[in-house]
């Protein structure tokens, strides 16, 4: 069973939809004892970094997503599920983040580019490839909207880049967390790709 965690933000059920391509026992979901039950985690996101994590610590999940983890069980992290696994945000100073990345979440420096960074944009895959990239091409392009990105302590977490104005994070992964900044969901016959991977795994 793939839990979406339901914790008052981000687009769930397009989420779900994209996932029930491939698997065919999708729960969107705030109920703790389904989380504890599933087989993989996916922890979507949209808007501001502060006001996730304070909807997220609300729901007293955040104790059973630490446990998940520390068992093993798969979680992707999509957009700002992806931000809020670090430790903390210039977009919302003060607010924690899960920090179960090392590492702050900066706005896009892009002097002459339009913030937020809206739109196709191609990506550059760390080298070995990541499983969750499995029979991507080179440089496929993936849907962005964000105005923050993530800035890892350690780069060997990082598993794509792309270009805008600078390189920007465009996913990171260790262990059983991985986590894009793209919208999978949004992005075509690649991002189903993904998400199909993703439940392969």
């Amino acid at each position: 069973m793939i839990a979406v965690i339901d914790y008052g933000v981000g687009n769930l059920f397009s989420v779900e939809k994209a996932l029930l391509q491939f698997a065919d026992d999708v729960v969107v979901t705030g109920d703790e004892k389904l989380i504890l039950a599933a087989d993989k985690l996916v922890l979507p996101g949209v808007g501001d970094f502060g006001e996730c994590m304070s909807n997220l610590e609300a729901t007293g999940l955040i104790p059973a997503i630490r446990q998940k983890i520390a068992d093993g069980t798969p979680l992707l992290g999509i957009c700002i599920g992806e931000q809020i696994l670090f430790e903390g945000s210039e977009e919302s100073p003060g607010a924690k983040g899960l920090g179960l990345f090392k590492g702050m979440v900066r706005r896009i420096n892009a002097p002459g580019l339009k913030v937020p960074h809206m739109g196709w944009n191609s990506v550059n895959f760390s080298e070995p490839k990541h499983p969750l990239f499995k029979d991507l091409g080179e440089h496929p392009y993936f849907y962005f909207v964000h105005s923050y990105h993530c800035v890892p302590e350690d780069s060997s977490v990082i598993t794509a880049v792309t270009e805008y104005g600078e390189q920007l994070t465009a996913a990171v992964a260790k262990d059983n967390v991985m986590a894009t900044q793209f919208h999978p969901e949004k992005s075509g016959d690649v991002g189903l790709q993904v998400l199909k991977n993703f439940i392969e795994m």
